[in-house]
């Protein structure tokens, strides 16, 4: 079957789309592994399906480069209203569901600013923080992090006896000057990639929640890939909402594939 596919990326992190509103495509997990695989396929990420869904603009389907359906992705939800935006469903605003329920989105050229789920928990682990944003987020407050070897101090976490079932991202952030600088270990990629939009609202509101920005409601974000911006509105130490993930999501560029 000959298939239309779109590539998107959001700061680096990037992602397979097709427009399944007729709802044809079905894929197995092993022919969204091998599409997303960087050397045998096309290359990403992740891999979404745009698909139609009644009082909605659409339903977003989102898969790991594991094949694996999984939960929330914060830059892939800003790319597909980027996608729902070029394929004329929406305008300047969209409205959609995803995995883990209603999301809104202004879009303004490749510009998307997306409004993420409340945040109802911040648990303490040690010196470190988990919580969830759609996604499952551990976050580590640490030095250097430039030199931090995120492959493997993220495995660390990742498979260790709590979260070796289910999984979980990990971020590593530092605070210098006005920004926060975040590295992420992603589950499902199963290695570090170049920015990821969960782990980044995770990790801001880790900040607010040490108080490294008490100034501003917002957190200037540099990543691997790029640089993000998180909105948000705490509502005490381990409850936020208004939460509003912002940053470029630009096509890259198009073809078919046989799946």
């Amino acid at each position: 079957m000959i298939i239309p596919f779109y590539k998107y990326q959001g700061t680096g992190n990037d992602f397979i789309l097709f427009d399944n509103r007729e709802g044809k495509i079905h894929l197995t997990t092993a022919q969204i592994k091998h599409l997303c695989d960087r050397r045998f396929g096309i290359g990403a990420d992740g891999l979404m399906l745009l698909e139609s869904l009644k009082d909605y603009d659409f339903k977003m389907v989102y898969y790991n480069s594991d094949g694996n359906e999984s939960t929330m992705c914060g830059n892939g939800g800003r790319c597909i209203c980027a996608f729902a935006h070029r394929l004329g469903i929406v305008g300047d605003t969209a409205h959609f569901m995803a995995i883990d329920g209603k999301h809104s989105a202004h879009i303004h050229k490749h510009f998307v600013s997306l409004k993420m789920n409340n945040v109802e928990g911040v648990e303490k682990i040690g010196d470190d923080f988990y919580l969830n944003t759609g996604s499952p987020h551990y976050v580590k407050v640490v030095t250097d992090i430039k030199h931090i070897n995120v492959f493997e101090e993220g495995r660390k976490v990742r498979y260790n006896e709590r979260f070796t079932k289910e999984g979980t991202n990990v971020n590593f952030i530092e605070r210098v000057g006005e920004n926060l600088h975040v590295r992420t270990y992603e589950r499902g990629v199963e290695d570090e990639t170049l920015s990821c939009g969960t782990g980044v609202t995770a990790s801001a509101l880790v900040a607010a929640k040490l108080n490294y920005f008490p100034e501003h409601p917002h957190c200037h974000i540099v990543t691997p890939g790029g640089e993000l911006k998180v909105k948000y509105h705490k509502k005490d130490e381990a409850h936020f909402n208004e939460i509003w993930l912002e940053g470029a999501a630009e096509y890259v560029f198009e073809g078919v594939v046989d799946c």
